[in-house]
């Protein structure tokens, strides 16, 4: 049996650092997870539960804030409740084995900062690069 999933999506909102009774840290978020769409179609977008615990918990606390977008690695796990009236419910919900930055600390940065960029490669121009003529790859330095 195989129970994996991947997930890319940005946080709903920042996350919590919590403590349980016996000083284990978790951690519950949700991330909003875009639906493949071809084009002229609605955008669908899920919002999938995600649980973080011990050293996962810490680190996503730390590090992520509400809209960015983060990596999840893990498993589905189901756990049945009671609700306050007394109904019986399943929440289903990924548990983090690992967790990823997917974008750059400037990408996550927002428009504020587009300004303070750096240059990319699409503003060079032809005259910023040497031409190597007829260099064999053994004279390449990499």
């Amino acid at each position: 049996m195989f129970n994996l999933v991947v997930l890319t999506g940005r946080l709903t909102a920042d996350p919590e650092l919590k403590t349980t009774p016996n000083g284990t840290s978790v951690t519950r978020f949700s991330i909003a997870v875009d639906r493949r769409y071809r084009s002229g179609e609605d955008r669908q977008t899920d919002f999938i539960n995600i649980v973080a615990w011990r050293q996962s918990a810490e680190f996503i606390t730390k590090y992520f804030k509400k809209g960015n977008l983060i990596g999840i690695e893990g498993s589905i796990q189901t756990r049945n409740y009671e609700d306050k009236n007394g109904n019986k419910r399943t929440a289903f919900e990924v548990v983090v084995n690992n967790a990823q930055f997917v974008e750059s600390k400037r990408d996550s940065a927002g428009p504020a900062d587009a300004a303070a960029a750096p240059a990319s490669f699409s503003n060079a121009s032809a005259n910023d690069f040497a031409d190597l003529g007829d260099a064999s790859d053994d004279d390449l330095p990499f």
